[in-house]
C-alpha cells in the first residue's frame, strides 16, 4: 500500500476536500499541481476537479464507490453534468436530504454501506439504489458521523479509538473485517477527515504520526477473517 501525507488549501483535513474509489478521486478545482500528482501516484486512480455548490469541501459533499456517487442536493445541474462527463461509468446522482454533508454522514466500499442515524428511510433507499449495497443505520465512538470519524476500503477499516467493543463487534460481523482503532493528525478522532484511502493507498495530513500511519495501514491492508 502507497502511503505519503499532504496538506489541501492549507488544511491537515484532506478529507474534508478529497474522497475517493477504487477509480476516481474527486478534489477541488484548482488544486495545487504537485498535490494533484501525488493524489493519482499515491491513489492510483483518475484526479477529477470539481465544485460542489461552489464549493471546496468536496470529501465532505460527496462519498462513492465503484457503482456510483452521492452527491449533496447543494450541487448545481452543471456541476452534475461535470462529474458524469468524467466518470461515464459510473452512477452520479443527487441526494435530496436535510444532510448536505452526505461525506461526513455515510461511509461505503463496494459491499457495505453505513449511514448515520439522522437519515431517513428515503435517503436510506436512494444510497442503497447509488451505491447496490446494502445500508446499515451505524454510529461508532458516540459519534453519528460514520464517514468523517471511520475510514473503509475493499480490503480493511479503520475505526476511531473511542469505539466500543460492542460496536467495533456489530462492525467487524458486517463488513468480514477486523477492524483496527486508531486516530490521525496527532490525536484526532475524526479519522475520514484526516486521511482518505483505497485499496492502492493512503493519503493523510502532515500532522499524523509514524504510529497512526502504521495503524491505518494494518487496518486496511487487513484481509477478510
Amino acid at each position: 500500500m502507497h502511503a505519503a501525507k499532504c496538506q489541501i488549501e492549507g488544511s491537515d483535513y484532506i478529507g474534508a476536500f478529497i474522497t475517493t474509489t477504487e477509480n476516481y478521486t474527486f478534489c477541488p478545482v484548482g488544486i495545487l499541481k504537485k498535490t494533484k500528482e501525488l493524489i493519482k501516484e499515491t491513489l492510483q486512480t483518475d484526479v477529477v476537479e470539481i465544485l460542489i455548490g461552489g464549493c471546496s469541501l468536496i470529501g465532505i459533499l460527496c462519498r462513492g464507490n465503484s457503482k456510483g456517487i452521492a452527491v449533496s442536493n447543494l450541487a448545481s445541474e452543471e456541476e452534475i453534468m461535470k462529474i458524469r462527463e468524467a466518470c461515464p461509468d459510473i452512477k452520479v446522482e443527487i441526494v435530496d436530504s436535510n444532510i448536505n454533508a452526505i461525506g461526513n454522514g455515510t461511509l461505503v466500499n463496494d459491499k457495505v454501506c453505513f449511514v448515520s442515524p439522522d437519515y431517513d428511510q428515503k435517503d436510506i433507499e436512494k444510497f442503497e439504489q447509488i451505491f447496490g449495497t446494502k445500508v446499515f443505520v451505524n454510529e461508532a465512538g458516540g459519534y453519528k458521523t460514520v464517514g468523517a470519524n471511520n475510514i473503509i476500503t475493499i480490503n480493511g477499516m479503520a475505526i476511531n479509538n473511542h469505539a466500543t467493543d460492542a460496536e467495533k463487534n456489530i462492525i467487524d460481523k458486517l463488513t468480514g473485517f477486523e477492524s483496527v482503532r486508531t486516530t490521525a493528525n496527532r490525536g484526532g478522532l475524526s479519522i475520514g477527515i484526516a486521511a482518505v484511502a483505497n485499496s492502492n493507498g493512503i493519503l493523510t495530513g502532515y500532522e499524523t504520526t509514524g504510529f497512526e500511519m502504521n495503524r491505518l495501514i494494518e487496518a486496511l491492508e487487513k484481509e477478510v477473517i
